[in-house]
């Protein structure tokens, strides 16, 4: 692999801060609906399954997956639809009901932080029902890169039509209150027939809390990254979707099912590290509490960005990095590209430092104490690491 250097200005392209989000409140065919007309929706990376041109995409850029959010006040829903890829919610703030089903007639509720999957091809709804009258934030990871868009249960494209709204063939919204031309119904999407909608597979309650990891659930673990045993270092990581960066051997992820994409938690103490290091895949991070600091680069210099509580930080392929919490503590959510474990190569210091603490890697790429390994598994060990450090 041949690890990139970034500039200052291409640091600072891939940070999405709160300052840098764009709402967009006619993005969805049920904007004007009443109890729906207040929410807002974003595009950090990608377009997500936006239908409205308008849409602000801040990263464009192909990531495997895309990446943005709802903010909703209390009491304002997002109605039945359904996706054709993962749709996970990552719940920063308040507290959410979510409905599913044929016709929503399943219910569960999830508090922040939480973790939601919802399964494809069944219709899916939620609305913000915090005790307190503030604005909740729910984060979403779909996909693909293109998620092929969505699809809205009849009744809500029965009502929105009452408001002079629309879809075109390409899942586009149409406005004919605001002067769009009204296409001929063979060039409107069509509802979903009834015996297709009664053909969806249905999940109970049951079955959906198992696609849910609340904050509570969350199982974290010290020896996930090799430099945690270092001072000042720590870092602690739980997963959550799939097989992420964790190289503790005992870590196991509490969903599994393929979704194109890792999803993990990450925290570090005050002024704590994670040390340089370097992953193959593309990555992303949202940052749920605190403040992270991200250095890149390994040769040269330096260059560094500072990402405040709900940034989007988009983290290349093949590039060195170190994360910092800056004033307290912070917890943050990684997620990666692909269903496939993923390995992460460490700094050579890092690697000597470790070794000083009796620490290193085995040949799959778990920490291990050093002193229980036979001379054969060190030396797979430390060659894999070579290599890394050779940039294979």
């Amino acid at each position: 692999m041949q690890a990139i250097t970034l500039t200052p200005a291409q640091a600072r392209s891939r940070l999405v801060a709160p300052e840098d989000m764009v709402s967009c409140n006619l993005a969805f065919i049920d904007c004007k609906l009443p109890g729906s007309h207040l929410k807002q929706n974003y595009s950090f990376i990608g377009p997500g399954v936006t239908q409205s041109s308008a849409q602000v995409v801040n990263i464009p850029e192909p990531h495997g997956f895309n990446i943005g959010a709802a903010a909703m006040p209390k009491g304002v829903t997002n109605n039945l639809h359904l996706h054709f890829t993962a749709e996970v919610f990552l719940i920063h703030e308040g507290t959410w009901r979510f409905r599913w089903g044929a016709n929503g007639e399943h219910e569960a509720e999830f508090s922040a932080p939480a973790i939601l999957t919802m399964p494809t091809w069944i219709f899916r709804g939620f609305t913000n029902v915090s005790k307190q009258d503030t604005c909740g934030m729910v984060y979403t990871v779909l996909g693909g890169n293109n998620t092929g868009g969505i699809i809205w249960h009849p009744s809500i494209l029965a009502a929105a039509s009452e408001y002079g709204l629309y879809l075109s063939k390409d899942n586009m919204l149409i406005d004919v209150n605001a002067g769009d031309a009204l296409p001929e119904p063979s060039a409107r999407l069509a509802p979903l027939p009834p015996d297709e909608i009664a053909a969806l597979r249905d999940y109970s309650v049951a079955q959906m809390r198992q696609r849910a990891v609340t904050g509570e659930e969350r199982n974290w673990s010290s020896e996930g990254l090799l430099d945690a045993i270092l001072p000042g270092h720590g870092g602690e990581v739980a997963p959550v979707i799939g097989y992420g960066i964790s190289q503790d051997r005992h870590s196991l992820p509490p969903i599994t099912q393929p979704h194109g994409f890792s999803v993990e938690w990450l925290r570090l103490r005050e002024e704590h590290q994670v040390g340089r290091h370097l992953c193959p895949d593309i990555q992303v991070i949202m940052v749920f509490k605190g403040t992270l600091e991200i250095v890149w680069n390994q040769e040269g210099e330096e260059v560094s960005i500072v990402a405040p509580e709900r940034s989007v930080v988009s983290v290349p392929a093949n590039s060195w990095r170190r994360y910092r919490a800056l004033g307290s503590q912070a917890e943050f959510i990684l997620t990666t590209q692909g269903d496939q474990r993923k390995r992460v190569y460490w700094d050579a210091d890092i690697l000597q430092q470790a070794k000083a603490h009796n620490r290193g890697l085995d040949p799959d790429g778990y920490v291990s104490k050093l002193d229980i390994l036979p001379v054969t598994a060190r030396r797979a060990g430390a060659r894999m690491e070579q290599l890394a450090g050779e940039g294979e």
